[in-house]
C-alpha cells in the first residue's frame, strides 16, 4: 500500500507539471494574440519568478555570496541571454505567429536537437554499435520527420469545437498567422535552448547552486528584457499593467510555472532519474491541442496530428535509449554526473520553462 502511495504521488506530481505547462501555453497564446508586448511580459514574469524562487535560494543555499565572482556573473549573464531572453523571446514571437498546439511540438524536440548539436561538437558520442545508439538515431530521425510534417503538410482540418467562449477569447486576436516566419522563429528558439544547455553545464561547474542560479538568472533576464523592450517601445501603454488576464499570466508563470514546477521536477529527478519527467511531456501536447480548439477555435490539421505522433514516437525512442545508458552507468558504478544531454532533458522540463513559455 505504501509503495502504491509513493508511486501515485510521483505520477500525480508529473501530471500537475503538465497541467502547469498547459496553462502557461494557453494563457501566453491568448494574451499575445490580444497584443501584449512580449518584452514587457518577459520582464514582469521573471521578476515574479525571481521572487518565487528566492525563498528556496535563501533558506536552502545560504552563504553563497562569496562564490559570486566575475566568472560566475559572466556565465549567469550568458545563461540568461541564451536560455531566456533569446530562446523565450523567439518562442513567444513564434507562438504568436502560429498556434499553441503547433508551437508546443517544438518543446518536445529539445532533447533531440541538443543531442544532435552535442554530437556535432563531439560532446556526446553516437555509439552506433550499441542498441541504445541506434535508438537515439531513430528517435532523432522520427522527431525531425515529425517537425517537417507538421510544418509543411497541412491536410484535412478537423473543426472540433466552436462556441461563444472561443469567440469571446479571440475577439481581439490578430487574425493573420505567419506560418513560415513562425516556424523559423521556433527553430531559432530551439537552437538557442540547445546552446543554453551547454551553458548550463559550465554554469553548474562554477556555481553549483541550482536555486540561486535560477534566481539570479531570472533577475538578469528581467533586466535584459527591460533594456531590449525600452529600445523597441518606450510608450507607457506597452508597459502598463491592469487587472486583467496579462496580470494573471505573469503571476501564474512566476509561481506555478516556475517555482512549483522546479520543485516537483527536481523531486522526481532525484527519485526516478533524469528521463522520468520528459516521459509525461506528450500529455501537455494533448491538453494544449484540446484547449486550443475549445478556447481559441483553432482547427486541428492532419499534418499536426501526424507530426505530433512522429515526434512523440521519436521522443520515447530517444528517452528509452538515454534511460538504458543511465541505468548501465549506475550498474557499472560510474559517477552519476549527468552528461550535457542529461542536463538538457532535466532543464527542459523544469522550464526554469519552469522559465519556459
Amino acid at each position: 500500500m505504501k509503495k502504491w502511495f509513493v508511486w501515485s504521488q510521483d505520477i500525480l506530481s508529473m501530471f500537475l507539471v503538465q497541467l502547469f505547462v498547459t496553462g502557461m501555453q494557453m494563457l501566453s497564446k491568448i494574451i499575445l494574440n490580444q497584443g501584449t508586448f512580449i518584452f514587457a511580459l518577459m520582464t514582469y514574469r521573471h521578476v515574479v519568478a525571481a521572487f518565487s524562487v528566492a525563498p528556496f535560494a535563501i533558506f536552502l543555499e545560504r552563504g553563497i555570496i562569496s562564490k559570486l565572482n566575475l566568472s560566475v556573473w559572466f556565465w549567469l549573464f550568458i545563461n540568461a541571454l541564451t536560455g531566456i531572453t533569446a530562446a523565450m523571446g523567439l518562442y513567444y514571437y513564434g507562438l504568436r505567429d502560429t498556434t499553441a498546439t503547433y508551437a508546443i511540438n517544438y518543446l518536445n524536440l529539445l532533447p533531440v536537437i541538443t543531442f544532435v548539436l552535442s554530437t556535432i561538437l563531439r560532446i556526446e558520442k553516437l555509439r552506433l554499435n550499441s542498441k541504445e545508439g541506434k535508438f537515439k538515431i531513430l528517435g532523432a530521425i522520427l522527431c525531425a520527420g515529425g517537425a517537417v510534417t507538421s510544418s509543411v503538410y497541412k491536410g484535412k482540418s478537423f473543426d472540433i469545437f466552436h462556441n461563444n467562449l472561443n469567440t469571446k477569447l479571440t475577439e481581439n486576436v490578430i487574425p493573420k498567422a505567419h506560418w513560415t516566419r513562425g516556424s523559423l522563429l521556433l527553430v531559432g528558439s530551439c537552437l538557442s535552448y540547445a546552446s543554453w544547455y551547454m551553458v548550463q553545464v559550465k554554469l553548474l561547474k562554477v556555481f553549483p547552486f541550482k536555486y540561486s542560479a535560477t534566481m539570479f538568472t531570472c533577475i538578469i533576464a528581467a533586466l535584459q528584457a527591460l533594456v531590449i523592450g525600452l529600445c523597441l517601445h518606450t510608450d507607457m501603454p506597452s508597459w502598463r499593467l491592469a487587472w486583467d488576464l496579462e496580470l494573471i499570466t505573469i503571476f501564474y508563470s512566476g509561481t506555478l510555472a516556475t517555482a512549483a514546477t522546479f520543485c516537483l521536477v527536481s523531486r522526481a529527478i532525484a527519485k526516478r532519474g533524469p528521463t522520468y519527467p520528459p516521459m509525461f511531456n506528450p500529455l501537455s501536447l494533448i491538453f494544449v491541442a484540446v484547449l486550443d480548439a475549445l478556447l481559441l477555435g483553432q482547427d486541428i490539421t492532419l499534418g499536426i496530428l501526424l507530426g505530433s505522433f512522429l515526434i512523440i514516437a521519436g521522443l520515447y525512442s530517444f528517452l528509452w535509449a538515454k534511460s538504458k545508458e543511465f541505468t548501465q552507468k549506475n550498474a557499472q558504478g560510474e559517477e552519476a554526473l549527468p552528461t550535457t544531454l542529461d542536463k538538457a532533458i532535466v532543464i527542459s522540463d523544469v522550464q526554469l520553462d519552469s522559465t519556459n513559455p
